[in-house]
């Protein structure tokens, strides 16, 4: 597809605060090549709508995000808005959160340095929950690789980018055999028809995906939060997490430090986003 005939321009409203940097740096800093691109201050990707293809750009201001959508149909404006507002997290109410989260004496400078972190979702559930699979104990930077190849290989170009592929045959990654019969079970599971839409029940998705091999607690909870919104998903055993906990005085196993976030529910999504802030990660600022 060579271009997009209908192009459309709008403001994305949302309630302050909100702090950009961790929402847009970790769409960058994860950034498929092919897909999604961050060129002149803007992040650009690819959307599937009902009606076909389309390209969605944002850029973040302090008040708005300016988005342009390039569409195959302009029926598909609506559906085009509201998967960039779950991406970017913009119907969540920060105060509510926040007042939340500062409540622990340990979150509450981490809050109060960075009103309104959202949590940085996507806009294709299947597609996030490949790339999870593709991310299993590797890093950013090796997981950008593997997703870059398929793209490269079964992508489908819109304009000057491409779909996420949502079907291929796992024998074609280079990973090891282990983390291909993972991804052989999740395709197999997105054929059957397992629902990774923000409508679905989380604790029925959970169930479903702790079924399939090689889906551990990381990997489902990662799909929580991203895929489906959960704002109580929670990662005990990310070594970001770990890592932070242990700077801040938290205690470090994974059932102890899910012992003291019960006092974060229902926002635990967000001290996710705060303890990950704590670490040096590309994830945590937009480049200049």
């Amino acid at each position: 597809m060579d271009s997009l005939p209908y192009v459309v321009p709008l403001r994305l409203s949302f309630t302050p605060p909100l702090f950009p940097d961790n929402l847009f740096g970790h769409l960058i800093a994860t950034a498929v090549p092919g897909v999604e691109e961050w060129r002149d201050n803007t992040y650009r990707r690819t959307l599937r709508l009902p009606h076909g293809p389309a390209i969605a750009a944002l850029t973040p201001h302090p008040d708005h995000v300016a988005a342009v959508f390039a569409l195959t149909d302009p029926r598909d404006l609506a559906p085009a808005v509201a998967q960039c507002r779950f991406l970017l997290d913009l119907d969540a109410d920060p105060v509510a959160v926040d007042t939340v989260l500062s409540s622990d004496p340990l979150l509450k400078p981490l809050v109060h340095k960075a009103p309104g972190r959202r949590v940085p979702r996507t806009v294709n559930g299947p597609e996030f929950a490949i790339r999870a699979v593709l991310g299993q104990q590797v890093s950013t930077a090796a997981a950008r690789t593997h997703a870059a190849r398929l793209v490269q290989r079964h992508g489908t170009p819109v304009a000057d980018l491409h779909l996420f592929p949502l079907s291929f045959d796992p024998a074609e990654l280079a990973v090891p055999t282990s983390r291909r019969t993972t991804m052989a079970a999740l395709l197999t599971a997105l054929e059957s028809g397992v629902d990774l839409t923000p409508t679905a029940d989380p604790a029925h998705v959970r169930a479903e995906l702790h079924a399939l091999p090689g889906f551990g607690p990381w990997t489902v909870e990662s799909i929580a939060m991203r895929a489906l919104g959960d704002p109580d998903a929670f990662l005990p055993t990310d070594l970001g997490i770990k890592l932070a906990a242990a700077s801040l005085g938290l205690p470090v196993t994974p059932a102890a430090l899910t012992r003291r976030s019960e006092g974060w529910r229902p926002w635990r999504s967000y001290a996710v986003q705060h303890l990950w802030a704590t670490g040096d990660h590309e994830v945590n600022r937009i480049p200049t």
